[in-house]
């Protein structure tokens, strides 16, 4: 077989037999490998295979290089210990436990908890080409910073993609972000001092409260109904507490999937303008939509609402773009802060972004996906009722089931249990600031379609029960 060919499989054989012989203490700390020639004969390859197995190797930290020496083990950290691999299972069930659950686990872990679709679900075809044709580009794209505003095509493209939902805003009101949890943390920035109020839904997605509490913020929760926040415990909130800023889901509501009325939504701005509320509208799933629900953002013509978004759910996790959308002087200074706190914009990212969005074959995946989902949702709903698991409301859309779990049961309990099975679910009360949704679990529906995650779900709760 050709050397070239074949040199990625020899590469990693040489490095595999240093690493074994590291391991078996046949070289320790300190210790000098084999020359370059000796270990070529001693393996049969090429002296270009070592060289590259031992650079790679002291890329990695095993091994290092002296000038005209040689190549020697380096100092090897502790081992590491099985305790070590895979998240904690006994952390307390708290905002971040379903995300280290989920973030932490093997891959042969189900995750019917997490927020995200599964790799297979993603137009993946789709990044490839795109980052074939990144790969063509000026060499600009792929090594220099970004403007701190973003790429121009982009948000014009962004733009246009508000449009579609009646929000009007031109390309220097839309900032790129690394993420929409990025633009949220620099908006609680730009917004909020600490001990500041925020009022949020209950219950609302859990990195919301998490991030919150890492500003050092109070929080005030509203009751989350089927149309939308409840108007008369909101303006009650308002009048009390007087909160600065309300950040909340635009369309599909997680983990509710709920969508906002535009009787609320109405309701909602002029309570706003009332009691001098300005509000964030998170539209990360507005993909998902079969049909486009009201947007504060549109009816407010961004004056006292910021719309933010980003990419990750349909596109990709690993390519991380977002956006924030605001009136001109927010928009001034997010720039100074997202400067100050990650200086220019990840351009290769948006770059990417801006390939598959303006690609055809884009709205046919989202086509796709919509009824794929629309299916998985059907059927998820039926199995679980079949063990009693009842959920809050049908969806529109999206990827949510909001549900309640049969005779009372824990659901922080049921969600310890399960993870003995190699399951992460994601209870009730990590989504409700009042702590009352303790019988509630969220279910993603396109990552609970495998029978061990409803035979996992039944032992735990008989366990619970």
């Amino acid at each position: 077989m050709n050397e070239q060919l074949a040199g990625g499989t020899r590469v990693g054989m040489v490095m595999a037999t240093i690493r074994q012989r590291i391991a078996g203490r046949g070289l320790t700390a300190g210790a000098k490998l084999p020359s370059i020639r000796r270990m070529a004969s001693t393996l049969k390859v090429s002296s270009s295979t070592v060289v590259d197995a031992y650079e790679r190797l002291v890329a990695e930290g095993a091994i290092h290089a002296r000038a005209g020496s040689g190549f020697y083990v380096a100092s090897q950290a502790a081992p590491l210990s099985l305790s070590e691999v895979g998240p904690k299972l006994d952390r307390a069930v708290d905002p971040f436990w379903v995300s280290r659950q989920s973030l932490e686990a093997s891959d042969d872990t189900l995750k019917p908890g997490c927020g995200w679709l599964p790799p297979s679900w993603l137009p993946e075809e789709g990044i490839r080409k795109a980052l074939r044709a990144a790969s063509r580009a000026d060499g600009s794209v792929l090594a220099d910073y970004g403007s701190p505003l973003g790429l121009p095509p982009l948000r014009q493209l962004i733009v246009r993609r508000m449009a579609e939902h009646g929000i009007e805003a031109s390309p220097d009101q839309v900032m790129l972000t690394e993420s929409g949890t990025q633009a949220l943390d620099l908006l609680c920035r730009l917004l909020l001092e600490p001990n500041d109020t925020v009022l949020i839904d209950d219950p609302c997605y859990f990195n919301f409260q998490a991030l919150l509490r890492a500003h050092r913020v109070a929080m005030v929760g509203v009751p989350y109904t089927a149309s939308g926040p409840d108007i008369e415990r909101l303006a009650a909130v308002l009048a009390a507490h007087r909160p600065k800023l309300y950040l909340t889901n635009a369309a599909i509501h997680n983990p509710t999937g709920a969508v906002l009325s535009p009787v609320t939504a109405h309701r909602v701005l002029k309570l706003a303008e009332q009691f001098g509320l300005t509000i964030v509208e998170d539209d990360i799933f507005a993909d998902f939509e079969h049909t486009p629900a009201p947007r504060l953002a549109a009816f407010d013509g961004l004056d006292r609402v910021i719309h933010i978004g980003s990419f990750s759910k349909t596109l990709s996790a690993s390519a991380r773009c977002g956006f924030v959308a605001a009136r001109p002087e927010w928009i001034e200074g997010l720039i100074d802060l997202k400067i100050a706190t990650s200086f220019g914009g990840g351009r290769l990212n948006a770059q990417l972004v801006l390939s598959v969005l303006s690609d055809g074959g884009y709205r046919k995946h989202m086509d796709g996906l919509r009824t794929r989902l629309s299916r998985a949702m059907a059927d998820v709903a039926a199995r679980l009722e079949a063990i009693g698991v009842k959920p809050w409301l049908m969806p529109q859309a999206g990827m949510f089931l909001w549900c309640r779990l049969p005779g009372g049961a824990d659901a922080a309990d049921v969600a310890r249990a399960a993870r003995t099975d190699n399951v992460v679910l994601a209870p009730g009360n990590v989504f409700s600031l009042s702590q009352t949704a303790t019988n509630s679990m969220r279910f993603n529906v396109s990552q609970t379609l495998d029978e061990r995650v409803f035979d996992a779900l039944r032992r735990a709760v008989g366990q619970a029960g």
